[in-house]
């Protein structure tokens, strides 16, 4: 079915037809289990459904039901599914120039987005390397500041998620994703507490004295070293932890964090692959936490569905790569691609146009506010917490969110859970959510969580 019959597709509620996952979507779970890793895609009972079509904030499924998505396919559609002027540019510049050779025999829409980019950097004179993924683009600012500094040491924070290639995984802390791959991760990475405000972390100690905490941990490291015994060239951290759970650390930590790793001759990288572009009500959540970074990673919101990313740093760090004289030390085939960068700069333009960072504030503050109310009197739940539109709702109970979002597919609602025990249940809507969307999402989530569905 498509939505060309269906006009009002996008800011429609959900429309469950055949109990999900019906006949096609298992159908098709099958076929895929007989072709596919074991490891990429979990089929059980209540999951997955297969996605035909999407625009605004809905997603149809084979078997034709329609639902609101409140995960924007893992951040990325900001804007809405199948914005219009991001598919615009992309179906015009895919009859000009499909692919190029970035590195080699680069395009227009290379230079002009790396030009739009530096422009919105926090910093007078900003250099980029553009990526496909956000892995990737933190690769690329992990070699930034190795090149920098002259020391390969790297500082992380406990439950920071950034990546799963071996660079990346190497500073990714969750045991779920690195037990397997150990003794092939670099062994120079040490981890720092997060200190998340959230009651379920620590109920004896306040915001203050977890943050104070973490910050004798990460001056004693990079004064020590890492466990190798490499000094510390960086400092990695998300502005708020997004796979962790939506995890906000308290006011004033971020801004210590810059001070004190700027003092030890560290440089900051923020990895916003998930926080930027918008979904935390600014254009980096960098500034709004007061982290002063070096070097930003973004992906995810900035290709709106194209995959494309960006490692982007101060021109004096980004200076420390060597002039290319023909071969790069870091490049790919789809550097710079031609369809992606159209997409990237269409985004970048609808978010000043449409003024997305701002809805996300307002709706995310809206979402928020409602949740709480709705949630106030519910024992399990001990915290809901986040920053524009990347919320996070806890939960006592181990596993508790992954039965949630099985509940609430099954109400039409697509969401995700977070957290190492699958205890948060994670939103990161559209800013294309309508009016009509939010009251039935809060409202169904409410009712699914207090157990009155």
């Amino acid at each position: 079915m498509s939505d060309r019959g269906d006009p009002g597709f996008g800011s429609l509620l959900p429309d469950i037809r055949a109990r999900p996952p019906a006949s096609a979507s298992r159908d098709m779970a099958d076929r895929l289990r007989a072709v596919e890793s074991r490891n990429i895609t979990y089929v059980g009972e209540g999951w997955p459904i297969f996605w035909e079509e999407a625009r605004g904030a809905n997603v149809r499924d084979a078997d034709g039901n329609v639902y609101i998505d409140l995960s924007s396919a893992f951040g990325v559609a900001l804007l809405g599914h199948a914005h219009p002027s991001v598919v615009s540019a992309v179906r015009e510049q895919a009859g000009t120039l499909m692919h190029g050779m970035g590195d080699v025999h680069p395009s227009r829409l290379k230079l002009d987005l790396l030009e739009r980019l530096c422009s919105l950097a926090p910093w007078d004179e900003a250099r980029g390397v553009l990526a496909s993924t956000g892995s990737e683009a933190v690769e690329i600012a992990l070699k930034t500041a190795h090149l920098a500094t002259s020391r390969p040491g790297v500082l992380a924070f406990e439950g920071g998620y950034h990546g799963l290639t071996l660079g990346s995984l190497a500073v990714t802390e969750r045991e779920h994703f690195r037990a397997r791959f150990t003794d092939r991760l670099y062994g120079g990475v040490a981890f720092a507490p997060f200190p998340c405000t959230a009651p379920s972390v620590d109920a004896s100690a306040d915001a203050g004295s977890a943050a104070e905490a973490s910050l004798r941990e990460l001056r004693g490291v990079l004064a020590r070293g890492a466990p190798n015994g490499d000094p510390i060239g960086a400092v990695i951290i998300e502005p708020v932890q997004g796979r962790a759970g939506a995890r906000l650390a308290p006011a004033g930590f971020m801004a210590d964090v810059s001070r004190i790793a700027a003092n030890a001759g560290a440089l900051v990288i923020a990895d916003e692959v998930l926080t930027g572009l918008g979904r935390c009500g600014g254009m980096l959540a960098s500034a709004s936490v007061g982290l002063r970074p070096d070097i930003v990673c973004v992906g995810k919101v900035l290709g709106g569905g194209m995959p494309i990313s960006a490692c982007i740093s101060r021109s004096g760090v980004m200076d420390a790569w060597p002039e290319s004289r023909g071969e790069a030390i870091h490049t790919s085939t789809f550097l710079g691609h031609p369809l992606a960068c159209a997409a990237a700069l269409a985004v970048l333009k609808t978010l000043e146009t449409e003024a997305v960072a701002q809805r996300a504030r307002s709706l995310g503050s809206r979402i928020l506010e409602t949740l709480r109310a709705g949630l106030a009197s519910t024992r399990e739940v001990v915290d809901v917490r986040g920053l524009g539109l990347l919320i996070g709702v806890e939960f006592t109970g181990d596993g508790r969110a992954v039965e949630v979002c099985e509940a609430a597919l099954r109400e039409g609602l697509i969401v995700l859970p977070a957290g190492e025990r699958g205890h948060v249940l994670e939103l990161t809507p559209p800013a294309a959510l309508g009016d009509a969307q939010v009251e039935y999402s809060c409202d169904a989530l409410c009712r699914l969580i207090r157990g009155t569905a």
